[in-house]
């Protein structure tokens, strides 16, 4: 006989997951677009170079921040049971301990590290004031769990949009004036102290010292496998942008840091906020496998309607932007990389959410075998397609490493059982219909901002048209989860 408490338990993590994603979405739309129009604003204002810049020293920063934690973090959320106070101050001292260790070690060899690189002292600054940073960072950590595990994204999601809009409002108005690398160092130092105010005056919790091995343990069994992910994640990205930063002057990495941006921004707006929630909810859900496998199809659907649209779509109004927008010429040389880059986008929106999955399942083994097969494909690629094809061959490796990650399905269906193609597939034929249309129009009868902006709207209403009358069932039954989700919903 079914447990009612389980039932009702059930439901509720079901309909604060599917609030949760809403919330989110709906929320981060207009820090999204602020977002983009930050960006957009800075590469006018800043050269390529000054972006190559930016990006090295951040993946130089992102190899501090793999140190900076050993999957403590994800343990507490992953975990069945709700964590204790020895849980969360064990996880606390740990991690800081760690940080000032390396917030030591780091400032050391901060000079050394900038003349290897030939920084003047703008890009040494830059440096410092993003290792810095991880201090500020960390100190959000448990604050930030303690809303996760109540799926309570509507408050987790505040910091989040404040950070967003001081770094960008900070780095342009900086730009602006003329600060060069700079911006990027004082926009860092306003978003990280402006973020750590607010996820305390938000999620209220008392810092404690002290470590219980047995709880520490526990958690470090999970946390170790995730975080060892997270080391190959590391060397197949930003180390990898660390090398190239050797072999490729810094133009060409900007080009490279450029195309990464445009090309992940929906993963980043989409993706991410799903897997906000959708790990933790997940996690809950990890022991009812019909109801696991139907939040997946749900997540899964929802991605690719998102995602790929705007994927496609900057696929079919880059080259007419790069054309219509006044110094914004300067980025042709990157519209090659925003092509392959987009390849990996469209395979990363579905690889990311079943990735997530085995997570949240107890299965990072799974994704560590995985991340080791794409980290030493990426290497093994990147390093003679760029003497063979220069910086292009960046982008060339990542489609292709990209690729492979549709083998993670299988080991989710050996879990799970769900459908696939179904939720995939719609998405996917639409938004290819919807470029194919758009593209058509902007090159035949654009031939300024306010043609391309028109364009773009109509896009959006060429994709929905052909939503109507190819997915409707589908539109239709997922509509009526997420009202019923938001309506009922405490």
């Amino acid at each position: 006989m079914v447990n009612i408490s389980q039932e009702l338990e059930t439901e509720l993590i079901k309909r604060r997951a599917v609030s949760g994603v809403v919330t989110l979405t709906l929320r981060t739309i207009f820090v999204q677009i602020f977002t983009f129009f930050g960006t957009f604003m800075l590469t006018i204002l800043l050269s390529p170079e000054i972006f190559g810049i930016f990006f090295v020293v951040s993946a130089i920063l992102n190899f501090f921040v793999y140190f900076s934690d050993i999957g403590l973090a994800a343990a507490l959320v992953q975990k069945k049971d709700e964590p204790t106070r020895q849980d969360l101050v064990s996880t606390f001292t740990i991690q800081q301990a760690i940080i000032f260790f390396l917030l030591f070690i780091g400032l050391i060899f901060s000079s050394k590290i900038a003349q290897f690189y030939n920084l003047d002292k703008e890009g040494l600054l830059l440096l410092r004031v993003l290792i810095f940073s991880l201090v500020l960072s960390s100190l959000k950590t448990i604050p930030s769990i303690i809303l996760e595990r109540k799926l309570n994204f509507t408050r987790l999601i505040l910091p989040h949009i404040a950070e967003n809009l001081i770094f960008y409002s900070v780095a342009v108005i900086l730009a602006y004036l003329n600060f060069g690398i700079s911006a990027f160092s004082w926009a860092v130092l306003a978003r990280g102290f402006i973020g750590l105010i607010l996820i305390y005056i938000l999620s209220p919790w008392k810092p404690g010292i002290g470590i219980n091995l047995e709880n520490a343990r526990k958690l470090i069994s999970f946390g170790i496998p995730f975080q060892t992910n997270s080391l190959l994640a590391l060397a197949k990205d930003d180390l990898l942008t660390i090398f190239l930063g050797k072999i490729l002057s810094f133009a060409q990495i900007g080009y490279v840091g450029w195309a990464q941006k445009w090309s992940l921004l929906p993963i980043r707006f989409v993706v991410d906020n799903v897997n906000k929630v959708t790990f933790p909810a997940y996690s809950r859900l990890q022991s009812q496998k019909y109801e696991l496998g139907k939040a997946i199809e749900k997540s899964l659907f929802f991605v690719t309607y998102l995602a790929y649209p705007s994927i496609f779509g900057m696929i079919a109004v880059a080259p007419k932007l790069l054309e219509v927008i006044p110094r914004y010429q300067k980025w042709e040389p990157a519209l090659p990389l925003l092509y392959l880059f987009a390849i990996n986008a469209v395979f990363s929106a579905v690889s990311t959410t079943f990735t997530n999955t085995l997570f949240a399942l107890g299965k990072p083994k799974i994704v560590l075998n995985f991340m080791i097969l794409w980290t030493s494909a990426t290497w093994i690629l990147t390093y003679p397609l760029v003497l063979i094809y220069g910086y292009i061959g960046v982008g060339i490796a990542s489609a292709l490493v990209a690729m492979t990650s549709i083998a993670t399905i299988y080991f989710v269906k050996k879990e799970v059982k769900i459908t696939v193609g179904r939720n995939i597939f719609g998405p996917l034929l639409i938004s290819s219909l919807m470029c194919l249309i758009v593209r058509l129009i902007t090159s035949t009868y654009v031939s300024n901002i306010v043609g391309l902006a028109l364009t773009i709207i109509l896009g959006a209403f060429i994709y929905l048209a052909l939503s109507i009358s190819i997915l409707r069932k589908h539109l239709l039954e997922d509509a009526k989860i997420i009202v019923k989700a938001l309506i009922f919903n405490k």
